[in-house]
């Protein structure tokens, strides 16, 4: 079993993977609020544009059409199915109270995420951007001032050590690595650690995972089952997600 390291962060985040998607439809804004409910402090998604303009929130990002995929930058937000929310929508049904983690499909997003963040009044140092491309993320330091910076990666495609790659990730003002859950050990966390980046693990589905990732100090986790995951932090971590808390 792990053994225990500490985490950045004085209460780690629970993101619901695309809400609650192991209890309801992904990516709805039921799902988002079941998350909540269940006692996730953070929520997941994808975001896309779309052609007038629109951040929403989606898997795929793309429609179904006479047997073609239509991408959303095609598609107006009003000829998009009723189940896909626009961000703006999230913010209105379940206030602003959470973390919220978007990972950025269409880099042109970034400018309509920042008008709705703004418009909402939810809190920059609470918004999570990931992305594989260190200049979709730099895009995104200059849309939405104030949000953490993510890099979603495998340790198989930083072609360096990931100790060099930590240092290039603060360089370029990023603040969070996120990998697959069986990418990280203890040490590894350790490592981002010394250079003040945090560490997210995504994918945890099961409890002996979840157990290890908060056990070696992962200062974010992923899942689909919100139930189960917050039912080991409350066991590892030894304190409630909840009352909200800001950076």
């Amino acid at each position: 079993m792990q053994q225990r390291l500490p985490s950045l962060r004085t209460v780690p985040l629970a993101f619901g993977h695309r809400g609650a998607s192991a209890h309801a439809p992904e990516n709805t804004l039921p799902a988002f609020g079941l998350a909540l409910k269940l006692g996730a402090n953070g929520l997941e998604s994808d975001c896309w544009l779309t052609e007038d303009g629109v951040a929403v929130l989606d898997h795929d990002g793309v429609v179904r059409r006479k047997l073609r995929n239509i991408p959303f930058s095609s598609v107006t937000r009003g000829d998009l199915p009723g189940h896909v929310p626009a961000l703006g929508d999230l913010f209105a049904e379940h206030g602003i109270n959470f973390h919220l983690s978007l990972d950025i499909k269409d880099p042109a997003a970034a400018g309509a995420i920042g008008e709705s963040v703004a418009s909402s009044g939810f809190d920059p140092a609470c918004l999570w951007l990931c992305s594989p491309a260190l200049d979709v993320l730099e895009n995104c330091a200059r849309s939405v001032p104030g949000a953490h910076l993510v890099h979603s990666t495998r340790l198989s495609r930083l072609g360096t050590t990931l100790e060099l790659h930590c240092a290039r990730l603060v360089a370029s003002g990023v603040d969070t690595v996120n990998l697959h859950h069986t990418e990280w050990s203890g040490g590894q966390a350790v490592l981002c650690h010394r250079f003040g980046l945090n560490a997210f693990g995504w994918d945890l589905q099961h409890e002996d995972p979840m157990t290890n990732a908060l056990r070696m100090g992962l200062d974010g986790v992923f899942s689909d089952h919100v139930d189960m995951m917050v039912e080991v932090y409350v066991r590892e971590v030894g304190k409630p997600l909840l009352p909200f808390t800001i950076p």
